[in-house]
């Protein structure tokens, strides 16, 4: 294959002038599962903490981790579930969760991550989706009430045994495990769980463990789509266990670390350059809630002598603010990750200095890419760090092309295409979106990007026009879909608009059904308790047309800058 990238300073960058770059491949490849690397990491740093969650009052060594994940995967075994089964997990940050991550993991399962603000309708698509034989669950997070919502999806759990449902709305789901105290009508309690596997059980891992291949499915994450509807990005062990390792041999992350996860597990930022990351350095993991609160992590990063913490660029803000508050000693602290959004260069100056965390990365990609596609280094410059998403990650490959698939010179805008190891295996049970997303390798992300000489990336739009806010990506599509259902809406556009606070937030323009009379609190009424809070348009306007091209394409643009003047008024 052509070469085309030179060395800057030992790093990656283009060499014949055309925006596409290859990232380094002196630290090859890890061919292994998610049990392998557990079972590595045991062996070398067993005794040394792995899991901290003051709120839980939780705190196992590597070796007692392990044991635990031993323990509930014998009793997904003694359910009946096997290889291939999909499990949910519907749930805050809480050890159980990791629990379930290794423990389908070590039998060949595959993990159906769940956001935790789901609503009705996107529980539902997402368990039948995939076919959820189970669904580990908490019993309620902030408003989100999980266990009387999986009740109204599934009333027969009221007359039913544990693990012996039959729900006309859930037609493949089994078994609901939950995480509460108290035992419930048709719902196993995890503890029980735990308590079901025995010697028969344990005695299969062995072969077991001789049927895992490192590019089996491991896990599913859900990601709003332009179609309407959520995709299941399908990835396996070899997807996230290597990216897991790139991202923190970048922050230079060692087992005499302790690294802070007030990021949500649900994602790959918690779950995979979080979790797995800690892990493949067997450094220690600190949990401080089950949702971020900016005392709880400072407290969490003081009083378990934190060296790294990640966050999107609202969390460190936040922390920077209590810190002003309330100072305290973080002189322990040396680096992280922010991710999620643009860092603004004052952020990350304070961050640097305030927070002692000089070597902070930023990093940039998606969950059909494992994540992590681009990361700068912990000595890059603020600037850089600020303006761009740093450099290319070992074993990928990037090109940024224009719309006719041409890649375009350095310095010029086009779509950022990403191929090599980390691409997802594809969307579950959607071949032709996966075709549509994937060509000849080539996962095409829709980002628009440049990449300047130095091999360093900036992302500057999007080829589509999804909303990211506060870190969660939102396609106006869904929205639109589902506000189609209301019966006195006849057409909608949703769009975002710039908001200080969350980077974007969402706006929806609705015309009223013939002889109709619909008020703005009617549309946002509809999509309380039915879509998560975060896709509800914060701001509503009826109006009597939308503004179109010649060829009758609504222009999103006109009513993005027709609100935002009107909300300046």
């Amino acid at each position: 294959m052509e070469k085309r990238m030179q060395r800057v300073d030992g790093r990656d960058a283009p060499r014949d002038g055309r925006s596409w770059v290859s990232g380094p491949t002196e630290t090859p490849l890890r061919f292994m599962t998610i049990p392998q690397m557990l079972r590595d990491c045991v062996s070398r740093f067993g005794r040394r903490d792995a899991v901290i969650i003051p709120e839980q009052r939780i705190r196992r060594s590597y070796d007692e981790f392990a044991h635990d994940v031993d323990e509930l995967a014998a009793g997904f075994l003694a359910l009946g579930l096997g290889k291939g089964d999909r499990v949910g997990i519907w749930s805050p940050n809480r050890y159980e969760w990791l629990l379930t991550q290794f423990a389908t993991a070590r039998i060949g399962l595959i993990l159906v991550n769940i956001n935790p603000a789901y609503r009705l309708t996107e529980l539902e698509y997402a368990l039948n989706k995939v076919g959820c034989g189970a669904l580990v669950a908490a019993q309620s997070f902030k408003s989100s009430e999980y266990m009387k919502m999986i009740r109204q999806l599934a009333p027969e759990l009221d007359h039913c045994e544990p693990g012996a449902l039959e729900a006309d709305k859930l037609p493949q789901l089994r078994c609901v495990i939950g995480l509460g105290e108290n035992p419930e009508p048709g719902v196993f309690s995890f503890q029980a769980i735990r308590d079901l596997g025995g010697p028969a059980q344990r005695s299969r891992f062995a072969e077991i463990d001789r049927q895992l291949d490192p590019n089996d499915p491991i896990n599913i994450q859900f990601t709003s789509g332009t179609t309407g509807a959520p995709k299941g990005a399908t990835l396996s062990h070899y997807n996230i266990v290597n990216n897991a390792g790139f991202v923190t041999d970048r922050m230079l992350l060692t087992e005499a670390d302790r690294l802070c996860i007030p990021v949500p597990l649900y994602h790959c930022f918690g779950m995979v350059m979080g979790v797995l990351g800690a892990v493949s350095k067997g450094a220690a993991m600190v949990f401080p809630g089950e949702g971020f609160d900016a005392k709880s992590t400072l407290d969490a990063l003081v009083e378990e002598r934190c060296t790294a913490v990640y966050g999107v660029p609202t969390m460190f803000v936040a922390m920077l603010e209590e810190l002003g508050r309330r100072p305290c000693d973080l002189s322990r602290m040396r680096t992280g990750i922010m991710a999620g959004a643009p860092c603004p260069a004052e952020v990350m100056k304070r961050v640097n200095g305030e927070m002692h965390m000089e070597q902070v990365t930023i990093c940039y990609g998606m969950t059909e890419t494992s994540p992590v596609s681009f990361q700068s280094f912990v000595d890059d410059p603020t600037d850089k760090r600020c303006s761009t998403v740093g450099r290319i990650h070992p074993h990928l490959e990037v090109k940024i092309v224009d719309e006719n698939g041409a890649v375009v010179p350095v310095g010029a805008q086009g779509e950022l295409c990403t191929r090599g190891y980390s691409v997802m295996k594809g969307y579950w049970d959607e071949d032709e979106m996966t075709r549509e997303s994937v060509r000849d390798g080539w996962m095409h992300t829709g980002d628009l990007a440049t990449l300047d000489e130095e091999g360093f990336c900036s992302i500057t739009g999007r080829v589509k026009d999804m909303i990211i806010r506060g870190g969660e990506n939102v396609y106006p599509r869904e929205i639109e879909e589902y506000l189609f259902r209301h019966p006195k809406i006849s057409v909608v556009q949703v769009f975002g608009i710039p908001d200080a606070k969350y980077g974007e937030e969402i706006c929806a323009w609705v015309i009223a059904a013939p002889g109709a009379v619909l008020s703005e609190a009617e549309v946002r009424d509809f999509c309380a308790g039915q879509i998560a809070h975060y896709k509800i348009p914060k701001h509503v306007r009826v109006v009597d047309e939308i503004p179109m091209t010649i060829s009758g394409k609504p222009q999103k643009f006109v009513m993005r800058d027709r609100m935002v003047e009107i909300l300046n008024a």
